[in-house]
């Protein structure tokens, strides 16, 4: 199978940790990926590291890339899209990582028929662990989709979904990570309030977590059984349980969902 021609626009976090993905993973070779930034200097950064190649400019990447990885802001990526449409070929794959953009204003944009993938990753791919939701346009391929998840799984998981709700994983998934960093940190607080040093709250708090999350990927419980399994009757964990229902942590949650939902939505309008 012929390697495919890789091309990155935006080397930032989250196009980094793509890059890191595909060369750690053999997914691609260095000398097969293209990189280009409007950051001169942060590409530069990125093909010293990486060994990869840069492009003169988006029109040249474009134009010599099989698979286009737009990893833009949504507020520049109408541009990114003009800039890149005449050179773009018919074969060539196009994958956006904007939040809130949608596949009808990425077609929109290059102004013909174009293979389009909207995903929406979330930062744990910094380390390989990420999850990352999948959706394609209706002219994409059978083997384009096989591409597509193959990049994206060099980064942790991924999953194909309906763009209908793609809003709604980027509000889950794609803000998640930061509740799930303020739950530590508070668990952590909580702890030194309680007369923990810092250092031994954090490293408490942050393997709770990720036990926890162990246990629910592995065990293949729901997680109220999982819950129960904890939560003695009279004990300390529904004491903390009944603490939480007063304290709505539910319903924030429910309402941070909800609020970064909105603001996807939002960012697709280009607001």
């Amino acid at each position: 199978m012929k390697r495919p021609k890789i091309g990155l626009i935006g080397a930032g976090n989250m196009g980094g940790a793509l890059l890191q993905g595909w060369i750690s993973s053999s997914t691609a070779r260095p000398q097969d990926i293209l990189v280009s930034d409007a950051d001169v200097e942060k590409a530069r950064h990125v093909v010293r590291r990486f060994k990869v190649k840069a492009a003169r400019h988006n029109q040249d990447l474009s134009a010599r890339s099989d698979v286009i990885l737009l990893a833009v802001k949504p507020q520049i990526i109408d541009q990114v899209l003009k800039e890149i449409a005449e050179t773009i070929a018919p074969r060539t794959l196009l994958i956006s990582i904007a939040a809130g953009v949608s596949l009808f204003r990425i077609e929109k944009g290059i102004g013909k028929k174009v293979r389009a993938a909207r995903v929406m990753p979330n930062t744990p791919a910094l380390i390989q662990e990420g999850i990352s939701a999948l959706s394609f346009n209706s002219h994409v391929t059978s083997q384009d989709k096989k591409l597509a998840v193959r990049l994206l799984n060099a980064v942790g998981e991924t999953v194909v979904v309906d763009e209908k709700i793609m809003d709604a994983v980027t509000g889950l998934s794609g803000s998640g990570p930061a509740y799930v960093f303020v739950l530590i940190e508070a668990l952590s607080d909580a702890g030194v309030r309680q007369g923990i040093p810092r250092d031994v709250a954090t490293r408490l708090a942050v393997q709770t977590v990720r036990g926890a999350s162990g246990m629910a990927l592995k065990s293949g419980r729901h997680t109220g059984e999982l819950k129960d399994m904890v939560t003695s009757p009279g004990g300390t964990t529904i004491a903390g349980l009944h603490a939480l229902e007063k304290g709505k942590f539910r319903a924030a949650l429910y309402n941070a969902v909800e609020a970064a939902t909105q603001r996807s939505k939002e960012l697709g309008k280009g607001e």
